[in-house]
């Protein structure tokens, strides 16, 4: 079999295959039947309509605060400290998505493959004065092996994102500050999906509950002998959503010359679809609203494409086992439609695996001898932070992309060729023995066990009143 360039594989007599792994297999399509089910696939649905047709589903949240006033429980709570703003749900409910007092859940891929991702996320932060500890003691949510290779089970998921939400609950204490001070924020959307999932099944279960207590006592990591449970799992994307007027406020470039197409993550908006945001003000309220309304909000043309509703091809165990069909799916199911199609000046996303495989297989069509398809790719918080003055390099990090981003930053009016010697210098001035700049006091960033030391935390007064 060899590759088409399209999603599948063509045997040598022309026969067309589909499937997965060792289950490869004829399709038995005609070219006219293949023509009309990608038709299908490709309409322009009210995909929101489709879902609040069927039956509504529990809201877990009324099983969360049932087992709370139990004694079952406890929840670590939203509070005014916290600086909610509500966003609306797939059915119209009310989310609180906390602002202020974060505690920031990393990403495995983006720290490793992406790191202008979450510092872009933290120059945003600082810009607005936002409170927030980004500190080491936590781990993977490891739902990327878990998926990717059937290895681990819901107990080890669970167990793992309870000491994660444990961590974020007493990391407070290394500053004098009482527990619950930081909420946790979740950078990933694999990890945001897994744990939205694993927490209905903790909330659903007793049983898992008391498997999952016994793990956690082991650890030490249980509140009042109990299991500690999020009042909301919150993605960074619906912090920068409720937060796109603040930021807004900030922004220096014009991008009203910038036509931008949205992937939206299959983890983020499928992985328990009725705690995902939708806004009135954003696509009519049909489609989920995080990355397009920020990207709105500053002034960048939205462009609508076919396959708008299409994975990127990452997936989880088929970027292992068959990975021409990622790459494929990749190029030419979303960024060779995004060119062609929406004559796209950037594709805009919002989880690590897709900005991954979206941005760093562009250069597989081109190793094989085609011309290829180029097409910048970032995550909103990269695109929000350029627009409002970061440097391209030194915090959005543009460099660690293998999509081109030069024609991007010229329409944008930025001077990439000053930028990058600027870069170039400052990176030689720190192989020379000079002190890198800092977004964060890296002191902060250990708040218990071998090396910590408490520092003191400094209070900013308030400006003198008018």
């Amino acid at each position: 079999m060899k590759s088409t360039g399209e999603p599948g594989a063509v045997g040598e007599n022309g026969e067309r295959f589909t499937g997965h792994g060792s289950e490869w297999r004829p399709t038995q399509l005609s070219p006219t039947e293949a023509q009309l089910a990608t038709s299908w696939v490709e309409q322009k649905i009210d995909r929101r309509s489709m879902l609040t047709s069927k039956d509504r589903v529990q809201d877990v949240r009324d099983a969360m605060w049932e087992l709370e006033k139990d004694g079952q429980i406890v929840v670590h709570r939203i509070t005014d400290a916290h600086k909610p703003r509500m966003a609306k749900t797939l059915y119209g409910w009310d989310k609180k998505i906390p602002t202020n007092q974060l505690w920031h859940h990393k990403s495995c891929g983006q720290c490793g493959n992406i790191p202008g991702y979450p510092v872009s996320l933290l120059w945003l932060q600082n810009k607005l004065g936002i409170s927030y500890l980004d500190e080491t003691d936590q781990t993977s949510c490891t739902a990327w092996n878990y998926h990717g290779s059937g290895i681990g089970n819901i107990e080890s998921l669970a167990a793992v994102f309870l000491r994660n939400f444990h961590q974020a609950y007493v990391s407070a204490k290394a500053l004098g500050l009482d527990p619950g001070h930081f909420y946790p924020l979740v950078h990933c959307g694999t990890s945001f999906g897994n744990y939205k999932e694993v927490r209905q099944y903790l909330l659903l279960s007793s049983k898992l509950r008391e498997s999952v207590t016994k793990i956690l006592g082991k650890l030490g990591r249980l509140v009042d002998g109990k299991l500690l449970i999020p009042e909301e799992v919150v993605h960074y994307s619906e912090w920068l959503h409720v937060m796109r007027r603040d930021v807004q406020n900030h922004q220096v470039l014009d991008c009203s010359n910038i036509r931008a197409t949205i992937h939206p993550a299959c983890h983020v908006y499928k992985m328990v679809p009725q705690d995902v945001i939708y806004d009135d003000e954003v696509l009519d309220g049909n489609r989920v609203a995080v990355s397009t309304g920020i990207v709105q909000a500053l002034g960048a043309n939205v462009i609508d494409y076919k396959t708008w509703y299409d994975c990127c091809g990452f997936g989880f165990r088929h970027i292992i086992s068959e990975r021409e069909f990622t790459r494929s799916f990749a190029i030419d199911r979303k960024i060779k439609v995004a060119v062609q199609e929406a004559k796209s000046d950037v594709m805009i996303g919002h989880d690590t695996g897709c900005i991954t495989t979206l941005d760093k297989n562009q250069w597989i069509s081109k190793a094989k001898g085609g011309a290829g398809y180029e097409l910048p790719v970032m995550a909103d918080c990269q695109f929000a932070a350029l627009v409002c003055g970061a440097d391209p390099y030194r915090i959005v990090q543009t460099h660690w992309h293998a999509s081109p981003i030069e024609q991007l930053l010229e329409k944008l009016g930025v001077d990439w060729r000053a930028k990058k010697a600027d870069f170039e210098a400052y990176v030689e001035g720190i192989k020379q023995g000079a002190t890198p700049e800092q977004l964060y006091d890296p002191r902060l960033r250990i708040t218990s066990g071998p090396g910590f030391q408490p520092i003191r935390r400094e209070v900013i007064p308030p400006p003198p009143a008018e």
